[in-house]
């Protein structure tokens, strides 16, 4: 029999993805400069929003730019290796118990080391920031609540909190809120099992809708964070089934009218660089809309940066390790590991934005989760490729 050698993953890649570092640095960078020259394009592309409760679920540009991220990777699942996914239980209660038996409590503990310790005189001990009165509180002028006071501010009562605590809130809402959406296009980057992964998408999606409020509440000390359930149904409606149903029904017609050769041959060829391509023109939006936050608050965003980044790592790191010592292969530990490290910021975001107010800290914290989201998570990726062998 003659031997056969299987390419190594930097040989198959696409001239997209083997200097995605670089396209990513550069969209950045030009994201930034766009918010800058033309600041009404930036603030005109933001303001496209479907809200609920008057926070901002969806943006309606970034919702287009990850319909062509999803619809490439949905079109090419075949729903049979789905079923079969779904009967592994090992990488499923792995998944689970990263994600909300460990991932909400390390972010609650590396934030609060570093917001509340090691950079609290960097933050300044005694800043403050002002935030709505939790939902359902009616409290009269000087009262307080937990660590906040309540006072009047343009005639409004507002809580101030001391500001390192409004950033702890916005990590703790990242920390909860595990990612549904990108983590398909991590999970194809890395080669991974796309109908495990879609599996852990859907199970994780209806476990965030009971736990999300009930993990939140606990761990952010207000006694009761109420479930944005409006926002978290319109965020999974539009960022996973939407291209899901397309990309399903989709791939039946084109089977049925052009045949299996052809589809593959020709169809999903065309569509190769559209998902990296939407990514990048993701990031320049969102580094557009962004760019005046970074600018003014260069260090803040690096203080909070920081813990995120290391809980980011460290989740990745505990997972792939669990992943090697129950013994999942690749195709399925990559994508277990990826889930566990990334965020669903959109959602962070809103909820953020709901409960705390636009100009929070909270809701500052929450971007900034996105903001290093793409660049660390594209790191995983590469660590996962050269980590292949190590599961043969």
């Amino acid at each position: 029999m003659e031997a056969t050698t299987c390419p190594s993953p930097k040989s198959s890649m696409s001239l997209f993805e083997r200097y995605l570092t670089l396209w990513v640095g550069l969209c950045m960078a030009g994201g930034i400069l766009l918010g800058r020259i033309a600041p009404g394009i930036a603030t005109t592309l933001d303001g496209m929003t479907l809200n609920v409760n008057g926070a901002p679920v969806v943006s309606i540009p970034i919702a287009i730019c990850l319909f062509f991220m999803m619809y490439p990777i949905m079109v090419k699942i075949d729903f049979g290796e789905v079923v079969q996914a779904g009967k592994s239980t090992k990488p499923v209660l792995l998944t689970l118990i990263v994600n909300w038996a460990i991932k909400p409590f390390t972010m609650y503990g590396i934030a609060l080391l570093f917001l509340g310790g090691i950079f609290n005189g960097l933050i300044g001990a005694d800043a403050v920031d002002l935030v709505k009165l939790p939902l359902g509180v009616d409290l009269p002028l000087g009262s307080t609540y937990g660590a906040g006071v309540v006072v009047e501010s343009g005639g409004v009562l507002m809580l101030e909190v001391p500001l390192w605590r409004s950033y702890l809130a916005g990590c703790i809402l990242l920390g909860i809120a595990p990612c549904t959406a990108m983590v398909l296009v991590w999970s194809f980057l890395a080669r991974g099992n796309d109908g495990h992964t879609l599996v852990m998408v859907a199970i994780n999606s209806l476990v965030m809708l009971v736990l999300f409020g009930v993990i939140g509440g606990f761990l952010l000390g207000i006694g009761k964070l109420p479930v944005p359930w409006e926002a978290l149904l319109l965020s999974i409606s539009i960022y996973v089934a939407l291209p899901l149903v397309c990309g399903y029904a989709s791939r039946k017609l084109i089977l049925r009218i052009k045949g299996e050769a052809w589809f593959k041959e020709r169809f999903l060829h065309r569509l190769t660089p559209i998902t990296i391509t939407a990514l990048l023109l993701t990031l320049v939006l969102l580094f557009s809309f962004k760019g005046d936050v970074i600018l003014a608050n260069p260090l803040i965003i690096l203080w909070i940066a920081i813990p995120l980044a290391i809980q980011t790592i460290l989740i990745f790191a505990v997972t792939f390790g669990l992943a090697k010592m129950i013994g999942l292969n690749y195709r399925d530990a990559a994508p277990t590991a990826l889930i566990g490290a990334s965020n669903h910021f959109e959602v962070a975001i809103a909820t953020a934005v709901m409960l705390f107010g636009l100009s929070s800290g909270a809701a500052l914290a929450t971007v900034v989760g996105v903001l290093i989201e793409v660049p660390l998570m594209l790191l995983l990726v590469r660590v996962c490729l050269r980590s292949e062998g190590w599961f043969r």
